[in-house]
């Protein structure tokens, strides 16, 4: 008879304890939420147009004025985020550096539950993390966003270092003057058949160095650079020439360097008789006077 008070009071607990949880889930589950999803970051070209998502369902008990912010979250900790876009008052008001809040523009209607926004003509400057804040009292939520702007690899210059001999080894270089890092080079070949065996490829520096060279491996040769956001190609007719006499050169280069000095010696030679013969003229004709 004891136990039975002791049992009721337990089971009321439980009750109250189920009661709070479900009224909390319930709260949780209605308030203001963010609802955009995908990437955390996004990787974009330069000059392109990017949206930065940010839908939203406000709960039930938010019923206060909308207030929506997007700001350029700052790297330091210590200091604040930088406001950039607001929405406010049925207004949308711009702040900071012109240069990025006149390509901010929302895609949607911020009161219909649409707060994205897109960024036009991207720099690289414009690498960020975001965030869009929406508040209607007494509800409240946030989605970060980061976008990393990228310079697509402009056309890449294709050449060979050294000659094209056959029996030596033989340097195909490539290389962007532009482009945003990592970037990587990959030589494929075009006419002729597959790239030799023996090559040996380098993305990050883009050679591919061919050792003894013979007239297989002649044909149009092919180098892709890329990046995250873009690629660009370059091509380089590769021909093979039968090596040089270097004896041959050689002997050739001292022979003339021979004659030059033959030469030389000629003219001086040439001078010094000249001089010797208006000086013997002149004693000459002192004699006879």
């Amino acid at each position: 008879v004891l136990m039975e008070p002791v049992f009721t009071s337990v089971r009321i607990k439980v009750a109250v304890l189920f009661l709070i949880t479900f009224q909390l889930r319930t709260d949780v589950t209605e308030a203001m939420q963010v609802t955009s999803t995908g990437p955390q970051t996004i990787q974009k070209a330069q000059g392109e147009t990017v949206n930065l998502g940010c839908t939203y369902t406000p709960g039930p008990q938010d019923t206060g004025d909308l207030d929506i912010e997007w700001s350029n979250v700052s790297p330091d900790m210590t200091q604040k985020d930088h406001l950039i876009l607001s929405y406010t008052g049925g207004q949308m008001h711009q702040y900071g550096d012109p240069s990025l809040s006149k390509r901010l523009n929302f895609i949607g209607n911020p009161k219909q539950g649409d707060a994205t926004i897109s960024v036009s003509d991207l720099r690289p400057s414009d690498t960020a993390t975001y965030q869009c804040k929406v508040k209607m009292a007494p509800g409240v939520d946030m989605r970060k966003v980061t976008l990393v702007v990228m310079v697509p690899p402009s056309v890449p210059k294709c050449w060979v270092e050294g000659g094209e001999e056959k029996g030596s080894p033989v340097s195909l270089r490539c290389k962007s003057s532009q482009g945003s890092t990592p970037l990587s080079y990959v030589w494929s070949r075009e006419s002729g058949g597959a790239i030799p065996s023996t090559a040996k490829q380098n993305p990050q520096t883009g050679e591919l160095l061919i050792m003894n060279h013979t007239d297989s491996n002649v044909g149009s040769y092919v180098c892709e650079a890329k990046n995250a956001v873009g690629k660009a190609q370059c091509r380089y007719a590769l021909n093979a020439y039968n090596p040089t006499n270097k004896v041959g050169v050689i002997v050739g280069a001292v022979i003339g360097a021979l004659l030059l000095l033959l030469l030389l010696l000629l003219l001086i030679w040439l001078l010094i008789c000249c001089c010797h013969k208006r000086r013997y003229e002149k004693e000459v004709a002192n004699e006879i006077r």
